[in-house]
């Protein structure tokens, strides 16, 4: 499995398929977004991606991360905060 982890210049995210967040029983925070229309889970670097690092190796997967950086704001930012 590939996982994008999407850095600005201020933070990071993991680009996830929400519903793998969901099956995983992760609980991201209010930092975090939720790209609605795709669902796409915007997880961000601190505390959620670690937690749903975790949940997924521990369910045998062992992922695959590709960094992407910009030098603008990170598209995610314009997207609502992760409410499940």
């Amino acid at each position: 499995m590939r996982i994008t982890y999407l850095q600005d210049p201020g933070h990071g995210w993991l680009v996830v398929p929400a519903a793998l967040v969901r099956s995983l029983g992760c609980r991201p925070s209010d930092y975090s977004y939720h790209d609605r229309a795709a669902d796409v889970a915007y997880l961000e670097e601190d505390c959620d991606a670690g937690a749903f690092m975790q949940a997924l190796k521990a369910s045998g997967v062992v992922p695959q991360i590709i960094d992407h950086h910009t030098n603008d704001d990170a598209y995610c930012r314009s997207l609502p905060r992760w409410r499940g």
